[in-house]
């Protein structure tokens, strides 16, 4: 007998988390604490780089909405956003900044928070 695939929020916040570790926080500079994922990436790519990447953020943020966080923190998760897009327009040093400013985990931290205290 076959069971369904799990549903819900677990496994809605296991898939969000993996994305937000692959944008954010993928892989290490060796010899350093230093975590990076395919965000500062796509930042190289004039143009459509930081397009591509706000998209996968706005994903997060519409999943967080569905799952029922705050207009509020909404907010909070468009302002992470927002401000990355910012550093991420600044050729090259933009792609640094990315690799420190972490706004794909940052809005999971937010979206862990709301939803742990959620009735």
């Amino acid at each position: 007998m076959r069971h369904p695939p799990p549903s819900g929020d677990a496994s809605n916040m296991d898939r969000l988390e993996r994305l937000a570790r692959l944008l954010d926080s993928r892989w290490r500079i060796p010899g350093t604490s230093i975590r990076f994922g395919t965000d500062p990436l796509m930042s190289l790519v004039p143009g459509l780089g930081p397009i591509v990447s706000a998209a996968f953020s706005a994903y997060l943020i519409v999943e967080a909405r569905r799952l029922g966080v705050s207009p509020g923190t909404v907010l909070r998760m468009i302002g992470n956003v927002g401000l990355d897009a910012v550093i991420s327009s600044v050729p090259l040093i933009g792609s640094v900044g990315d690799v420190f400013f972490k706004a794909n985990r940052r809005n999971m931290a937010l979206l862990r928070r709301r939803l742990a205290v959620r009735p």
